[in-house]
C-alpha cells in the first residue's frame, strides 16, 4: 500500500507536502469565511471569489504544463512555492491590520489562481521524476492521501483557530504562509542522482497544438478529461456548498463549518487510502461508476433533514469523490508519454479545474436563489446525466451487463468488447478473383 514511500526524494516530498497542504487547506477554509464576512453572507460572493481563484487554469495551465516539460520541475516548484506563500502573508497582513476589503480577496484569489496553474503541471508531473513508472500509480495515490489527510486536519484546524481568535481568519493565513517552507526544503534537500529526469523537450513551434492533436488521437483521454470536466465544473463545489449549508440550513458556525468540512475529508481520506491498492491503470467503466456514484450521492446529501444525517453523507460522499479524482488522474499518467505528460496533465487540470469558473458561481447563484440544497441537487444531478451518458456512448454496439454480488459486497459493471464480424468483402474479393481466372476452384486449403 505504501511502496512509493521507499523512495527517499518522494517520502521526504510527502512529508513536507503534508505540511503544506494542511495550510493550504487553512487558507481555503479562513478565505471561505472571511468572503462570508465581508459580503454579508453572499453566496455569489463566495462563487465568484472561488470562480478568480480558478480562472486563471484556462488561460495559464496549458503554458504550465509546457514550462515542465521545457525545464526543470524542481527549480520551477521551489519559485511557485515561494511565490505562493508571499501571497498567503499579504492576505494574512491585510486581515491583521484591519485593512482588507472584499475586493483585496478577489484580487489575491486570482494571483493565488495564476501561479497555482503554473504549479499544479510541474507537481503533477514531478512525481514520476521522483519514483520512476513502477511506482507511479501508487504515489499519484499517496500524493491524494496526503492531499486528504490535510484536508482532514486543516479544516477542522482552521475552523477552531478561527472560532478561537473571535472570527479572526489572520492566523489561518499566517500559518499557510509559513508552511510553504516545508515544501521549498524538501525540494532543496533532493537527492538529484536518484530523480527518474525525463528529457526536457526542445523550443519548437507547434508543442501546444502537438498535445491537442495527441488528445485527439486518444479517445480514452478524451472520455478522462470530458468526464473530469463535468464533475469538477459541478460536483466539486464542496467549498460553496458546505459552507452554505451549514450557514443558510443548519445555522451553525465556524467551527461546526470545519467540522462539516472535516467529515468530507475524512471520506476523501478514506477514498484516496483504498485507491492505494491500485496497481495498474483503471478501466474506463470505473471511472463512470464512480463518476455516478458520486453524483447520485451528492443528489442524496442535500436532501438529508438534519445536521447529523447530512454530516454522516459526506463520508461516503468525499470517498467517492476521491476515488474517482485518483482513478482519473492514474488513467491520464499512466497512458501518456513521458515527453508529453506535462502538457497533457495541464490540459487534464484545465477541464478539471478550468470549469470552477463556470460551475461556482452558477452553483452559488442557484443555492442563493433557491436555497443551499437546491445547489447540492443540481449539480449531482448533472454529474449523474453526464456519467450515464458516457456509459451509453462507451456501450454503444457492446454487451452491457451490471453484476450485485453480497459476499464480498460489490457491484461490477461489464462491458464486453465489440465482436469484430468476419470481412464478408475480402472473401468477396477471393470469390470475384477466382471468377476472373478460369480453372481456379476456391475451397478450403489444405
Amino acid at each position: 500500500m505504501f511502496r512509493a514511500l521507499a523512495v527517499h526524494n518522494f517520502r521526504i516530498y510527502v512529508s513536507a507536502n503534508l505540511v503544506s497542504l494542511t495550510g493550504t487547506w487553512m487558507q481555503r477554509i479562513g478565505q471561505d469565511w472571511l468572503v462570508l464576512q465581508l459580503s454579508g453572507g453572499s453566496g455569489t460572493a463566495l462563487g465568484v471569489v472561488t470562480a478568480l481563484q480558478f480562472a486563471p487554469t484556462l488561460l495559464l495551465s496549458f503554458y504550465g504544463g509546457l514550462l515542465a516539460d521545457r525545464y526543470d520541475k524542481r527549480r520551477m516548484l521551489m519559485v511557485t512555492q515561494a511565490v505562493l506563500g508571499l501571497l498567503a502573508l499579504a492576505l494574512a497582513l491585510l486581515v491583521a491590520t484591519g485593512a482588507i476589503a472584499l475586493w483585496h480577496v478577489f484580487a489575491l484569489a486570482l494571483l493565488l489562481g495564476a501561479v497555482s496553474s503554473l504549479d499544479t503541471p510541474a507537481r503533477q508531473s514531478f512525481v514520476s521524476e521522483m519514483v520512476g513508472p513502477a511506482f507511479l500509480g501508487n504515489a499519484v495515490s499517496l500524493n491524494s492521501t496526503v492531499f486528504n489527510g490535510a484536508r482532514l486536519v486543516g479544516p477542522a484546524v482552521a475552523g477552531g483557530l478561527i472560532a478561537v481568535s473571535g472570527g479572526n481568519t489572520a492566523p489561518a493565513f499566517f500559518v499557510n504562509a509559513a508552511s510553504f517552507a516545508a515544501t521549498i526544503a524538501a525540494l532543496a534537500l533532493m537527492r538529484d542522482d536518484e530523480l527518474h529526469r525525463s528529457a526536457p523537450v526542445a523550443r519548437a513551434r507547434g508543442q501546444l497544438r502537438a498535445a491537442l492533436t495527441y488528445t485527439r488521437d486518444h479517445p480514452d483521454l478524451q472520455l478522462a478529461m470530458l468526464l473530469a470536466f463535468v464533475v469538477g465544473t459541478f460536483g466539486f463545489n464542496s467549498q460553496i456548498t458546505v459552507a452554505l449549508m451549514a450557514t443558510e440550513v443548519f445555522g451553525l458556525g465556524a467551527g461546526s463549518f470545519g467540522l462539516l468540512s472535516t467529515a468530507f475529508a475524512v471520506g476523501s481520506l478514506t477514498g484516496a487510502l483504498v485507491s492505494t491498492r491500485r496497481d495498474s491503470r483503471p478501466l474506463q467503466r470505473f471511472l463512470i461508476v464512480a463518476a455516478g456514484a458520486f453524483g447520485a450521492i451528492t443528489v442524496v446529501s442535500g436532501l438529508m433533514p438534519t445536521v447529523w444525517a447530512y454530516g454522516l453523507l459526506l463520508v461516503p460522499c468525499g470517498a467517492a469523490g476521491l476515488v474517482f479524482s485518483v482513478a482519473c488522474n492514474s488513467f491520464v499518467q499512466l497512458g501518456v508519454e513521458p515527453q508529453m505528460r506535462g502538457r497533457i496533465l495541464a490540459l487534464y487540470f484545465m477541464c478539471f479545474m478550468g470549469g470552477t469558473p463556470i460551475g461556482a458561481p452558477l452553483v452559488g447563484w442557484v443555492s442563493n436563489d433557491l436555497g443551499a440544497r437546491w445547489g447540492l441537487v443540481a449539480s449531482g444531478l448533472v454529474v449523474v446525466v453526464a456519467a450515464v451518458a458516457v456509459g451509453a456512448r462507451l456501450a454503444r454496439g457492446r454487451h452491457v451487463r451490471l453484476e450485485a454480488h453480497v459476499a464480498p459486497p460489490s457491484v461490477r459493471l461489464h462491458v464486453d468488447p465489440v465482436a469484430v464480424p468476419a470481412a464478408p468483402a475480402a472473401a468477396g474479393v477471393v470469390e470475384e478473383a477466382a471468377a476472373e481466372a478460369p480453372g481456379t476452384a476456391v475451397g478450403p486449403r489444405r
